[in-house]
């Protein structure tokens, strides 16, 4: 009877190693699985910033150019106050350039404080606000310049020759300006079109070349890390 307790006793501790046993292996693989997930993870973060850089270093010569733009703009119009044509192309350029450097200055705010430690839901949410901005930047910024270059050529040629092209040549820039105002209202309407959903391919297109490589890319390396982390 003893013997068969003792035995009864063994079995017991037993089952309680090999409990303790499964448990430490689970330990160690959870262990294991968290480092590598960390590792993934911190090499992967390290490739969504070199994505991101040639946005940074994009915005930042944007800014820039925004920054000469204002203060060539500037000096323009305030040495040409008597001369009203002049006035208001050296100011429209200003203005042009201010908007510049805020649209520029905010989306490189927006990417210095993409926190790479959170959760990937949470980078993916300030990252789609960086491509926002940055769409909305492109617009601003790109789409002026389908009547922009009148007041730019003005500048340019009063700079350069002290030619007046405005008062020589009002009807060829008045042609031009409406010619400009239809282009920036069909382009305006194209894009809104583009992004009805029963054209899903186009507005995916649309939105691709808008948003540029840096940010597709970026999402991409997002996306990896939230599949890997849910494997």
């Amino acid at each position: 009877m003893p013997t068969h307790r003792l035995t009864a006793m063994e079995a017991i501790m037993e089952l309680d190693d090999l409990k303790q046993a499964w448990q430490t292996i689970d330990r160690r693989l959870e262990q294991h699985n968290t480092l590598q997930l960390r590792l993934y993870r911190d090499g992967k973060l390290d490739t969504l910033r070199r994505r991101l850089r040639p946005l940074v270093w994009g915005q930042a010569m944007q800014l820039l150019f925004g920054a000469l733009v204002v203060m060539m703009s500037a000096a323009f119009w305030s040495s040409h106050r008597q001369e009203t044509p002049m006035l208001v192309a050296g100011i429209v350029m200003q203005v042009y350039g201010l908007t510049t450097i805020i649209m520029s200055g905010v989306t490189l705010g927006r990417l210095g404080r993409i926190d790479y430690a959170a959760p990937v839901v949470i980078m993916q949410k300030q990252l789609a606000g960086v491509r926002r901005l940055h769409v909305l930047g492109g617009m601003l910024v790109g789409l002026p310049w389908w009547v922009l270059w009148l007041p730019l050529l003005m500048m340019f040629f009063k700079a350069a020759f002290g030619a007046d092209l405005y008062s020589n040549l009002q009807s060829w820039f008045w042609i031009n300006i409406a010619v400009g105002l239809v282009g920036l209202s069909a382009t305006w309407w194209f894009h809104r079109w583009s992004q009805h959903p029963s054209r899903p391919r186009l507005a995916k297109l649309v939105d691709d070349s808008m948003t540029g490589s840096s940010l597709r890319k970026a999402q991409a390396v997002l996306d990896e890390i939230a599949e890997f982390e849910q494997e």
